[in-house]
């Protein structure tokens, strides 16, 4: 499997899906171009997981990839039980592959979004579980953990072309000094590295996986510094 390629990139159609779909954001829209959803959305996701999955094994062996819709691939159907806007699906598509023993979001991992338009590629941690709160902000400001937690955003901010996201809180959490030279990351409840672009020429054929990879491996500074304190 690891010399073979399965995907293709993702087609024209597939982002003419996603622009109609914005526009046509209804039950009834969707079960009539079904197939379509099918055949240029979701089975070429599929097949990006399955090679992307094989790829990140240089980075840890224990990424998961699973070419299902609810694993790797989210669903299109949004949760609009407490959502004022009532539209029945996303004009996104997520792709995620995580490390770790929590529920899919509460490890790090890797993630990809297409828009009709654009793409988003992070990695990091989104938004930390309630338990791993007190492991992250002792490695903060413990000397040797805060320091490798500096070290791996420096290194990636080292490219202008990615950011930084997962500020949150405006205070330095009670117990802490808001005087530690990395009291800002205290402040986090997420901490992700992110890069965004116009839709790339690769993503219409196999050099995709390339692509994304070669930005996931500069992100996985962050990634294994996650997965190190999650481990104790």
């Amino acid at each position: 499997m690891a010399d073979q390629t399965i995907f293709q990139g993702f087609s024209k159609k597939t982002f003419k899906f996603l622009k109609d779909l914005e526009k046509n954001n209804t039950k009834d829209w969707f079960g009539a171009h079904r197939n379509l959803f099918e055949d240029e959305v979701l089975v070429p996701a599929q097949e990006f997981v399955v090679d992307m999955g094989e790829r990140l094994q240089k980075i840890s062996s224990k990424i998961v990839a699973i070419p299902k819709t609810d694993k790797s691939i989210f669903r299109i159907y949004r949760d609009v039980r407490f959502s004022k806007n009532k539209t029945p699906y996303k004009t996104h598509i997520g792709i995620f592959f995580w490390e770790g023993p929590r529920k899919k979001l509460g490890n790090p991992g890797f993630y990809v979004q297409l828009n009709k338009s654009s793409i988003f590629i992070g990695g990091g941690l989104h938004n930390m579980p309630a338990e791993l709160f007190t492991p992250y902000r002792d490695a903060v400001v413990d000397k040797k953990r805060g320091k490798a937690l500096v070290f791996a955003i420096n290194k990636i901010k080292a490219n202008p072309e990615y950011k930084i996201g997962g500020s949150h809180y405006k205070r330095v959490p009670r117990g802490y000094d808001p005087g530690h030279p990395n009291a800002d990351l205290l402040l986090y409840n997420g901490v992700f590295a992110y890069y965004e672009s116009k839709l790339p020429d690769q993503i219409y054929s196999s050099d995709f996986v390339d692509y994304c990879y070669n930005i996931f491996r500069d992100m996985s500074v962050l990634h294994k510094w996650f997965v190190s304190i999650q481990s104790g």
